[in-house]
């Protein structure tokens, strides 16, 4: 993909992290550096520019991102933190066309994201990943222009789950192995962290 291809990048870490305890899990350590870096590592090739959805200052994430607040109150969920970047995106970036999205606490993300839902999106307007028979709404790419739909879906009607933006935008799937390990794994509880723990150690090279 061409640098000029390559779509915006927003990494949603405006979560409340209940099951790990609260806190901003993106930041717990994992094989030596933060969840939230190795994200960060991992999709940052991928986009032209990467923003980060979250709330609270900014500096405990200690990165040279662009942080983009949730601009809804009460926490509604990952739809508001897709909501905020696609704002930021139409006032900052006019002209550009999509939106990459990913969770915070997902270490392990392909190399190839980007680039395939990019082309998924290409005709459907929008794209998210399945992995091992399971989708990954938030992983997704949308378009820019869609999120008047998204607000009236938020605002107007009071939804918030995902699978409901996902039927809105026409999202298609697009899927990716699961094996030897699942590139969407999630860390959600400390058990988790400890099994990213041991894939960390298990593929150095991720």
């Amino acid at each position: 993909m061409d640098a000029a291809d390559k779509p915006v990048g927003l990494i949603l870490a405006g979560g409340l992290s209940r099951r790990m305890g609260g806190g901003d899990k993106a930041l717990r350590p994992l094989a030596g550096e933060s969840i939230l870096a190795r994200v960060v590592r991992r999709l940052r090739p991928q986009v032209r520019t990467l923003l980060l959805n979250a709330n609270g200052p900014a500096e405990r994430f200690g990165l040279n991102l662009p942080v983009v607040p949730d601009e809804m109150p009460d926490t509604p969920g990952p739809l508001a933190g897709i909501l905020a970047g696609l704002d930021h995106a139409a006032r900052e970036m006019p002209g550009e066309p999509f939106l990459l999205t990913v969770p915070a606490d997902c270490p392990f993300l392909p190399a190839d994201l980007a680039a395939r839902l990019a082309d998924a999106a290409t005709d459907a307007g929008a794209a998210y990943a399945t992995s091992g028979a399971r989708a990954h709404p938030v992983a997704g790419i949308w378009r820019v222009a869609a999120r008047h739909d998204l607000r009236a879906l938020l605002v107007d009607e009071g939804e918030r789950r995902v699978g409901r933006w996902l039927a809105r935008a026409g999202a298609v799937p697009v899927e990716w192995p699961a094996e030897p390990f699942d590139p969407f794994f999630n860390v959600n509880t400390p058990e988790d962290l400890a099994a990213a723990e041991r894939l960390a150690a298990a593929y150095p090279a991720l």
